[in-house]
């Protein structure tokens, strides 16, 4: 064991234990630790960890922290074996990781982690992770309801007249998929006195990301459900619905890749009329490609979102779309053109740059979206909303102010009808 740990003349029961490479590279997990354990918590170097777990004076630990980043990802051999060790003794692990890939967090999860903490720590997130490991109870009672919870899926009731939002990218990579999966949890947490029902679907049926972006399994139910949509009900649908934090309902993409002519115009009008039916927001992530049925979402869409950057690529991808959906005497008027990674508020010449993009395609650009950072790509590996994970990002402000915007309108439409 490391100093923290052994300098203490008062020979008080440590009750939690860090373990990392050096615990000083994670300053925010000190002062966490610090205020909710005050000193009755010690710090474990890794070689030391195995070691100190096994001895008896490890049986007082309520948890372990471990903190690790990518450089720690070249002996995730040693760090698996800590938590089997700490799991062997009944002891809670909570994993603190910056910086590391998605495949060595879901081996360590697998492994046997109890709760997964992003670093930067997003502000009273360990404290909340500690509190649910001290409540065994209704934590055994969720583990052992769990299967009957998956099959019995999300009880829904109707009477709703759902908003149809459709966020769609017109390139590869443009943030399409984050828009829309940060723009159906603003809406869904827009109120405290009487939040909205928001359903978020992924039509993306080969590549879809929805799931991964709020780390939520994929439900072998989507697959049945997209196979006979013909007898699917109010019932059915909420079966192949996953919630996230009790306040989100989503529809994945299936499991396995599947051709998007799978589903016909018929239908993807059934999927969305049960979903509007059943809520007051329905945010449908569009694949790129288009299909048959685009032509159904943006017949039905009150809002459809199309995000470009500032580039080449999605100038002549916005052209080409404003001549096919025009050629076929589609409503290409209700298009609402988002620019993802907007010049700042000083770049003069990039303002000037999307006011002739937007001249020459004779298109309006309603919202410009900032450029989040690397955060927006951490949170997305993380399962996080960016409102979970780093509320003071620029990009999550913006697409707050998005969401209030159109719950505003929403609301008075309802009052005016």
């Amino acid at each position: 064991m490391t100093s923290s740990t052994t300098m203490n003349d008062d020979p008080g029961p440590i009750r939690a234990c860090t373990i990392s490479r050096d615990v000083q590279n994670f300053d925010l997990l000190i002062e966490d630790m610090e205020s909710i354990l005050g000193e009755a918590w010690g710090d474990l170097g890794f070689e030391d960890a195995q070691a100190f777990l096994n001895q008896p004076d490890a049986g007082s630990l309520e948890f372990v922290a471990m903190a690790i980043d990518e450089i720690d990802e070249a002996d995730l051999a040693q760090l698996t074996g800590i938590i089997t060790t700490a799991k062997a003794r009944n002891i809670k692990v909570i994993l603190i990781a910056e910086d590391v890939t998605p495949a060595s967090l879901h081996q360590l999860l697998r492994t046997g982690a109890d709760e997964f903490v992003p670093y930067p720590l997003p502000e009273s997130e360990l404290e909340a992770a500690v509190m649910r490991l001290r409540a065994p109870a209704p934590a055994a009672m969720t583990a052992a309801a769990a299967p009957a919870g998956a099959d019995a899926g999300v009880k829904l009731h109707g009477g709703g007249d759902g908003v149809l939002i459709a966020v769609q990218g017109l390139a590869g990579g443009c943030g399409a998929t984050t828009l829309a999966v940060n723009l159906a949890w603003e809406l869904a947490t827009v109120s405290k006195d009487k939040p909205p029902r928001v359903c978020l679907i992924d039509l993306g049926l080969q590549f879809g990301a929805v799931a991964t972006y709020l780390d939520l399994p994929r439900r072998d139910s989507v697959l049945e459900l997209l196979s006979d949509i013909e007898s699917m009900d109010g019932d059915s649908f909420g079966q192949a619905l996953v919630s996230f934090e009790d306040k989100l309902q989503v529809f994945t993409a299936p499991a396995d890749i599947l051709p998007l002519d799978m589903l016909g115009s018929e239908d993807v009008a059934k999927l969305l009329d049960v979903a509007r039916e059943h809520f007051d927001y329905v945010v449908v992530d569009m694949p790129q490609t288009l299909v048959q049925w685009s032509e159904t979402v943006l017949n039905a869409a009150q809002v459809y979102f199309a995000m470009v950057e500032l580039d080449m690529r999605s100038a002549q991808n916005a052209l080409r779309l404003k001549r096919a959906l025009q050629s076929e005497e589609l409503p290409f008027e209700k298009l609402r053109f988002l620019l993802n990674h907007a010049p700042k508020f000083t770049d003069l010449q990039g303002k000037s740059r999307v006011k002739r993009m937007a001249e020459s395609l004779g298109i309006s650009i309603d919202v410009q979206l900032p450029d989040g950072g690397r955060v927006v790509g951490q949170a997305c590996d993380h399962g996080m909303p960016l409102a979970s994970h780093s509320a003071k990002n620029p990009l999550r402000k913006e697409i707050a102010k998005l969401a209030a915007s159109l719950h505003r309108i929403g609301q008075s439409d309802a009052e005016a009808a």
